[in-house]
């Protein structure tokens, strides 16, 4: 049983928003939808109806979306990392997290539609930062540190090249 399960404050996209990344990420699902009743609705501000919160699970990893109001809005000291197997897990998850208004940025993060920072990272970008030779190491992140999505090509160019 999962004791801590992150919370994601949207303004009103909480339901918009899980459905797009359950969409992305394989395995993903709804689990449970609350509404707002006439009480919460009142003291919020939002539609009573509407969706107050949806659970929903990324690779066994629960995860809550609030629909709390424009109140607070999502920065880079919170971000989720995709873990990915290749450049094409990396393309794939990169690519659809930027689609229709998303935002890239530095070093394989990105800010999808909603403003929220992912970072997609491959396996092989850990294991090229961790070589125990420090010249080869530091070459991968010098190489790294000029992208915003991970190419892997790239970096292990950089890598060998060291």
């Amino acid at each position: 049983m999962q004791k801590i399960t992150p919370c994601l404050w949207f303004d009103t996209q909480a339901e918009e928003a899980v459905n797009l990344y359950i969409s992305i990420f394989k395995d993903g699902k709804m689990l449970t939808e609350t509404r707002y009743d006439k009480a919460s609705a009142e003291v919020s501000g939002q539609p009573e109806g509407s969706i107050l919160t949806c659970e929903f699970e990324l690779f066994g990893q629960k995860f809550m979306a609030l629909n709390g109001g424009p109140l607070f809005k999502f920065s880079e000291a919170v971000s989720l990392v995709v873990d990915c197997e290749d450049q094409a897990e990396v393309d794939r998850y990169w690519n659809a997290l930027v689609a229709d208004g998303g935002q890239e940025s530095q070093c394989g993060w990105l800010k999808d539609k909603f403003g929220f920072s992912w970072q997609i990272v491959p396996k092989l970008l850990t294991k090229l930062l961790t070589d125990s030779d420090p010249k080869k190491a530091q070459a991968a992140m010098k190489a790294m540190l000029e992208m915003k999505k991970i190419d892997c090509a790239a970096l292990q160019a950089a890598y060998d090249q060291a």
